[in-house]
């Protein structure tokens, strides 16, 4: 199966808290697609570091804001657990099968859906297959693929760098390491980025993605190659074909999402500071320190979905119940005041940020999307000569939905 299937709904709240659904906060809605950091802003001065909102679709949840209740949950999975079959508000139907939340939320056969040793399992093939592949030529193929790009547009003098450059190059990357051709890598880019986002798409672009997954590791399991795809059939944890589809998928939409926000997000931050720019192309600065800003300032989920409760337990001066729903505000836990009160501060040298998860979950491919996003900038900025940003800086503006916040576009100049 690729998900689990989902009870029709019945009536009730399944409210968390003893509020009225008027009384909580939507996280995603008309009005908050561009205000996200004032929303964290006002339900901590609210709430304090747990915060009781309404998920798309009016599903509710605590949002944990605070970076040390963040790393409590991520670090004890007994405590609070991955596995949404474990969800109330499912097990008791309020969540209709068609809710955009279900490909972020919903139970599958990966190790992100599964604890113990169910999820040392699936991880430990996991973790064998990208280990495999960062070995197999990652940088050779972000510089192939760069320069590909870069040389659709490197003689008009102008660019997009968002819509013709962050949003295909971590996909066209994610292609040879999954073993897929590089021609299904706009269509995927799109899918992933609409499942995220959400609403009555969400569903058709995760059936898509399951689709061009499913027909790849058929074929792969007839004709294997030195691939990801083929390192998880062949691996000897024995995962079966919903395993590595499920798995696949997993890599796909999570290591091209976060990739391609976090590389938008450090040339943003290049673009937007003449002395990092400057830096950069005379090699005073290193990218890893402009990737450890953008990973503290802009992680790139806003919002990691979801944990849910093992057992009623007091988080953040509030009583969370059995199978409630929490999710982590990653973006809000970087900035918490306890542990950064003041954001202007360099944190250069401090990779202790939320922007990769932390514990058994935490993100096993940040080092391939790392070292594309270091090819990516250095191939750019050495190929076009004069690059800078084509508006103001204060024009830039970025869209969120419930899980992430995306730049929304980033035009540039250069010299022909």
């Amino acid at each position: 199966m690729t998900e689990q299937p989902l009870n029709d709904p019945a009536a009730g709240g399944g409210c968390p808290v003893a509020h009225g659904a008027g009384d909580l906060t939507r996280l995603f809605g008309p009005g908050t697609e561009s205000d996200q950091a004032g929303i964290y802003e006002r339900l901590r001065k609210e709430h304090g570091s747990v915060a009781p909102v309404l998920l798309e679709g009016d599903v509710p949840a605590w949002l944990v804001l605070g970076y040390r209740d963040a790393r409590r949950v991520l670090d004890n999975p007994r405590q609070f657990s991955r596995d949404a079959r474990t969800w109330r508000d499912w097990q008791e139907g309020r969540i209709e099968e068609t809710s955009p939340l279900i490909p972020m939320l919903g139970w599958r056969p990966d190790c992100v859906s599964q604890d113990g040793e169910a999820h040392r399992r699936l991880r430990g093939a996991v973790n064998d297959g990208l280990l495999a592949a960062s070995s197999r030529g990652v940088k050779r193929h972000a510089t192939f693929f760069a320069n590909q790009l870069i040389g659709s547009f490197a003689d008009v003098g102008r660019a997009d760098l968002v819509s013709e450059y962050t949003e295909y190059l971590p996909m066209l990357v994610l292609t040879r390491i999954l073993g897929l051709p590089a021609a299904e890598g706009r269509r995927l880019a799109e899918s992933s980025i609409l499942v995220l986002k959400g609403g009555e798409d969400a569903l058709v672009h995760n059936g898509r993605i399951m689709e061009i997954l499913t027909e790849l590791a058929e074929r792969k399991s007839v004709e294997p190659g030195s691939d990801f795809t083929s390192a998880l059939l062949a691996h000897p944890a024995g995962l079966d074909l919903d395993e590595v589809v499920s798995h696949l998928r997993l890599v796909l939409i999570a290591g091209y999402n976060t990739t391609s926000n976090l590389l938008a997000r450090v040339l943003q931050l290049v673009l937007t500071d003449t002395a990092r720019l400057s830096g950069l192309v005379s090699g005073q600065l290193n990218i890893t320190a402009v990737m450890e800003q953008a990973m503290w300032d802009t992680p790139p989920l806003a919002v990691l979905p979801g944990r849910f409760a093992a057992s009623d337990t007091e988080l953040g001066g509030h009583q969370v119940q059995e199978g409630d729903l929490l999710v982590l505000g990653l973006t809000a836990g970087n900035v918490d005041p306890e542990i950064r009160p003041d954001p202007t501060v360099s944190v250069q040298g401090n990779q202790s940020h939320l922007a990769f998860s932390a514990g058994p979950h935490e993100c096993p491919g940040q080092n391939i999307g790392q070292s594309i996003i270091e090819v990516a900038v250095d191939v750019l900025l050495h190929r076009l000569v004069g690059l800078r940003l084509a508006v103001p800086a204060e024009e830039l503006s970025s869209t969120a939905s419930t899980w992430e916040s995306r730049l929304d576009s980033l035009p540039v100049e250069f010299a022909i």
